[in-house]
């Protein structure tokens, strides 16, 4: 008997391989899928924004508590950067995909169901981990599944499906919140059908990078730089930086400002607010795709310093159409700016290291996403909403202005060293 099951046991294996590659999707189709995959945590990670302003109404938290709940989720896909961030390099992409989106679809339910916002919290940290797992993944995969003709969209892509994701997102629950009576049931049940989707997409799709050892050792907390990428990740870093807080300023405080200062109470303009961003971002990746990547993160280095500017006016002297128009250049820019850079280092990377790579990327991406707007939740209770968000914005301009810097510097190493006759 166990004779035979070892002697039939290649040609079970041989069966099933041949069925999975029989309802495997066609590249094309799993890279769409990829995408879909990736920007569906990004949607998910928006959706809360207008609903926060909603639950503070129904439970009567402190103020202070919103940024709380928003910041939570940066703060678990950080932990989950550093454990996991490059485990798919060892393991292959799907079983980290699956196995987070599984988790993703948790965080949704939890959302369904939350009483109070402490189970908020606790889902916004579990959607965290689970969005931290994946985003190294999916960026590698996105790059990785993109067919030859389409190598350098999928690397636009990988930069422009997070601010994507995180418009839409907001967007579509501020209109649930404006013309629904069951905006977290109707937002958070979809999302949690989107999860599944993603989940069936990616079982479907081909593994792209083969297992090997050290996956347990990849578990240790760590960032991963290589060796090549480093002069480039590190002149990068103050250009994520202040993209990233541009875009907490929208996620996170919009609410709070549109309610305090311009004294609106809408779903769908709290909604709307925090989309334009983000959305413009989006729009960035794909019409500054034919420049250089250098000049990419430059210009949008600069877009996100004049979009600060007008914000900052826009909040001291109350005008809501400025801010508007100060989101869009600084989306523009954060968009532009996010997938130049990333555009510049992808190559730098040997595929089995780039999972760590684009893990330290948005390690930076989302300390800075997350960290300074839980500073700024605890400053407004001290100094006030106006004071701290002009302080905020300061900050951006200053971080910006190096980001720039950097970039000219890096840029013009990179020609010195192209003038060097090869020894």
């Amino acid at each position: 008997m166990s004779a035979g099951i070892v002697t039939d046991g290649p040609a079970i294996v041989a069966a099933i391989s041949s069925r999975r590659r029989r309802f495997a999707l066609r590249p094309t189709v799993a890279f769409a899928g990829a995408i879909f995959g990736f920007a569906s945590l990004y949607l998910a990670a928006g959706a809360p924004t207008p609903l926060l302003f909603l639950f503070e109404q129904q439970w009567h938290f402190a103020a202070w508590i919103l940024t709380v709940a928003f910041a939570a989720y940066a703060i678990g896909l950080v932990v989950a950067l550093l454990v996991v961030g490059s485990l798919s390099d060892y393991v292959g992409r799907r079983p980290v995909l699956i196995g987070s989106l599984l988790v993703e679809f948790a965080a949704m339910l939890i959302f369904v169901f939350a009483p109070n916002i402490g189970w908020v919290i606790a889902a916004r940290i579990i959607q965290g981990l689970a969005t931290g797992a994946a985003t190294s993944a999916f960026s590698a995969a996105v790059v990785e599944l993109a067919p030859q003709k389409h190598r350098k969209l999928g690397a636009i892509v990988g930069g422009i499906a997070p601010a994507g994701g995180l418009g839409l997102g907001a967007l579509l629950t501020g209109l649930a919140v404006q013309f629904t009576p069951a905006a977290n049931a109707i937002v958070f049940s979809a999302l949690a059908v989107i999860m599944v989707l993603g989940i069936v997409s990616t079982v479907l799709s081909t593994e792209t990078v083969s297992r090997r050892p050290g996956a347990a050792r990849a578990l240790i907390p760590q960032a991963s730089v290589p060796v090549a990428a480093r002069r480039e990740f590190a002149a990068a870093i103050p250009v994520h930086i202040a993209a990233w807080m541009l875009a907490a300023l929208f996620m996170g405080l919009a609410p709070t400002i549109i309610r305090n200062i311009f004294h609106i109470d809408s779903g769908l303009i709290n909604g709307a607010t925090a989309f334009i961003e983000p959305a413009a971002a989006a729009v960035a990746g794909f019409v500054l795709g034919r420049l250089t990547a250098r000049r990419t993160t430059v210009v949008g280095s600069a877009a996100v310093l004049l979009g600060t500017t007008i914000i900052v006016l826009a909040i001291a002297f109350g005008i809501l159409p400025l801010l508007w128009i100060g989101g869009v250049i600084g989306g523009l820019g954060f968009g532009s700016s996010f997938s130049g850079a990333l555009r510049t280092i992808a190559p730098l990377a040997e595929p089995h290291q780039r999972a760590g790579l684009f893990a330290s990327v948005f390690l930076v991406a989302y300390l800075a996403f997350g960290v300074p707007a839980i500073i700024a939740g605890q400053l407004i209770a001290l100094v006030g909403l106006l004071p701290t968000v002009i302080g905020y914005g300061v900050v951006i301009l200053i971080t910006a202005a190096i980001g720039l810097l950097a970039q000219s510097r890096a840029g013009r190493s990179i020609r010195a060293m192209e003038l060097v006759p090869a020894s």
